[in-house]
Parts: C-alpha cells; sequence; structure tokens
C-alpha cells in the first residue's frame, strides 16, 4: 500500500499533466496585404472575435505599419480554428482587386517552460 506522502505526490504529478494553465499558447497573427481596408478589418475581426471597434482599428493600423497583428492568444485548437476563420471570411468588397480573405498564421507564444 502506497503511504500517504507517495499518494499525494502520484496526485500532484497528474494535476501537473492535465492542468490546462500549462498549455503551451499561441498567437493568431493577422498579415498585412494591400488588398484589405481598415474597415474589413474592424468588421472581420468584430464578427468573428467580438474585438470593439476602436481595439480592431488598432489592430488595422499595426497591421498596415508593421505587416502583422497578433489578433489572439489561445491554446493551439483555438488558435488553429481562429486562423481558419480569418482565411474564410471573404473578400473585400470595398476594393474590387480583392480577391479573397485575409491571411493570418499560428506562431507559438513565448511560453514558459
Amino acid at each position: 500500500m502506497e503511504s500517504m506522502a507517495q499518494l499525494l505526490e502520484t496526485l500532484d504529478a497528474v494535476d501537473k499533466d492535465t492542468d490546462p494553465s500549462r498549455e503551451p499558447l499561441f498567437h493568431v497573427i493577422l498579415l498585412n496585404d494591400d488588398y484589405h481596408s481598415d474597415a474589413y478589418v474592424v468588421e472581420m475581426l468584430g464578427r468573428l472575435f467580438f474585438i470593439a471597434p476602436a481595439q480592431a482599428f488598432r489592430h488595422a493600423v499595426e497591421v498596415d505599419t508593421t505587416g502583422r497583428s497578433i489578433v489572439l492568444t489561445c491554446e493551439l485548437p483555438q488558435a488553429q480554428f481562429a486562423r481558419d476563420q480569418i482565411h474564410a471570411f471573404g473578400r473585400d468588397p470595398r476594393i474590387q482587386t480583392c480577391r479573397g480573405s485575409m491571411s493570418a498564421v499560428v506562431e507559438p507564444a513565448n511560453n514558459p517552460q
């Protein structure tokens, strides 16, 4: 029979392995292009992720000036789903040369190990 100390040590190890707060995080990064307007970015981020217009506009300015903007940080399955939603959002009707959705990538956040 295990001692109480061994049992508690085993339970602690199981908790550490299954603790969702220890899951690595990933950034969903919106990438810049010349085929989408700021209004498109604001609309897309609001509809997909419920980001307030002022914050969404800050993302639009950041992606335009730096080439990328972190729009969401979460666990990998949710990050991949968010990226796929961005890719599926559709073209910007305000820009005639726009042929489709914006691009986004998923990258690891700086996760402490």
